[in-house]
């Protein structure tokens, strides 16, 4: 074999040996579970946001974006990516070995959006591409026992619930959607919102208030939900 020929055999030995770039190889292995816009965040769902985020806190009428990826780790690569290219402003971020969350808002929902679409730039993805949220359970209680408010109310991060009023208990697959459903349930009755959980296995949501308001919020809830669009979600459940 001549000199000549032997390096470029070296060449693309070492050019079809070399690893993908960093950033695309985990961008294409991570799952997008949650990407839902937020048009303006209702006074007790902006309120809830700042009694329980470590990050910048957000004010009602904000704009929001809630993206939920998995696993967990890649959620770093999201928020990089969004506050490199944006103005938006992080709220929450929450990493767990499974899942990891990011909520950013802003008053410009310019910036809101744009960072919605850093996100599917680093994911190469569309908006489709996410879960389609799935009700997984979803109960009505009147007239609550006074023992019974007692245990929600030691546990929730919002109002309180008093007893005699009406539970609306909200699960829902992926998590972040529960973000959605709260502030939706706020612009259409009056309600109180109790507790609101945006990551992990399911989100989850309680609310407050009377017979006809809750009912009002659970119907504009399961047509939020019913109403984005993505892959199909199976949940935990066949079928």
């Amino acid at each position: 074999m001549t000199a000549g020929l032997f390096l470029a055999t070296v060449a693309r030995t070492r050019a079809s040996c070399r690893p993908i770039a960093f950033g695309v190889a985990m961008a294409e292995s991570v799952e997008l579970r949650t990407f839902t816009h937020i048009d303006s965040l209702q006074p007790q769902v902006a309120a809830f946001i700042a009694t329980v985020a470590r990050g910048f806190l957000p004010l009602e009428s904000q704009a929001a974006l809630l993206v939920e990826v998995a696993p967990g780790m890649s959620i770093n690569n999201v928020t990089d990516a969004v506050l490199k290219q944006t103005e938006a402003i992080p709220g929450m971020q929450i990493v767990e070995r499974a899942f990891g969350m990011l909520e950013v808002h802003h008053f410009d929902q310019g910036q809101v959006k744009a960072a919605g679409q850093a996100v599917l730039d680093w994911f190469g993805a569309k908006e489709e591409e996410r879960l389609k949220p799935r009700i997984m359970t979803s109960q009505v209680i009147t007239g609550i026992e006074g023992y019974h408010t007692m245990l929600i109310n030691r546990m929730r991060h919002g109002d309180v619930i008093l007893q005699g009023q009406t539970l609306y208990v909200l699960e829902v697959h992926p998590a972040g959607y529960a973000l959605l459903a709260t502030n939706e349930a706020e612009k259409a009755a009056h309600i109180n919102v109790l507790e609101m959980i945006t990551y992990g296995a399911f989100g989850r949501v309680w609310l407050g208030g009377d017979e006809e308001n809750i009912a009002q919020a659970a119907k504009a809830v399961e047509s939020v939900l019913a109403s984005v669009s993505g892959r199909e979600n199976k949940g935990d459940r066949p079928g």
